[in-house]
């Protein structure tokens, strides 16, 4: 019953939140303020899971700022998210004709292609957002480079980027993460002991760093070590 009223009241204040933005739309003349609220109802629509509308709002804000990136984003990542893989490639290589040194597209470009399998393009373009003046999300296109060089077998060069994600943003978890495990299937325990020791005093037990501390004293052969973890495993 609850779940129930939780999915209700969270479908109330969607459609409240969606009628509000929809009635600021014919107040306001500004097309980039225009789109911007579009993508908000698009995303939000697509986050739901109603393509139609999330489609139907989403070609508005290209309608309103046809040149926007934001715009342009937002409609190849729904390509993206429907299946229409041909038109989101399309889609994200008209934003990188229009918008060739903005980290951003750069950035969502790079990952498309690494999620269709074309690793050194992405690569590519990871490099290049980070290259872009400001660009404030620097650590986001690391740790995204991070993430597809560790999906194609490139564990140095994952490694790298990793550390340079965390250089850019000391408390980027998931890069944190990542990095540790690599060196922990390296051999490198000792590195990893401490940057996941000093991961629990700035965060607390989390259960993923706690799975790698149990497997990085199991692998160094500290079975004592491996129990504690696995027991702070068990009570969370």
């Amino acid at each position: 019953m609850k779940s129930i009223l939780s999915i209700l009241l969270s479908s109330l204040l969607l459609g409240c939140m969606m009628v509000e933005q929809q009635d600021s739309l014919q107040q306001n003349n500004d097309p980039i303020e225009k789109a911007e609220s579009r993508i908000t109802l698009g995303l939000g629509y697509l986050e739901n899971g109603n393509m139609p509308k999330a489609r139907e709002n989403l070609e508005k804000a290209l309608e309103h700022a046809p040149e926007y990136y934001r715009a342009m984003l937002a409609i190849a990542h729904y390509y993206d998210v429907v299946g229409e893989k041909d038109k989101a490639l399309e889609a994200y290589e008209d934003a990188l004709s229009e918008h060739d040194d903005n980290g951003q597209v750069l950035n969502n470009y790079g990952a498309f292609l690494c999620k269709i399998g074309d690793y050194r393009q992405a690569d590519k373009y990871f490099n290049q957002a980070v290259e872009q003046p400001n660009y404030y999300l620097v650590a986001e296109s690391y740790e995204n480079a991070g993430l597809c060089a560790a999906k194609y077998g490139n564990f140095s060069k994952a490694k790298k980027y990793f550390s340079r994600a965390i250089d850019h943003d000391p408390q980027r978890f998931r890069s944190i993460l990542q990095l540790s495990k690599l060196e922990i299937d390296s051999g490198e325990f000792s590195q990893a002991r401490v940057r996941l020791l000093q991961f629990h005093q700035n965060h607390g037990y989390q259960k993923a760093s706690l799975h790698l501390l149990a497997n990085l004293e199991r692998r160094a052969g500290n079975k004592r070590l491996e129990q504690k973890y696995l027991s702070l495993l068990k009570q969370l």
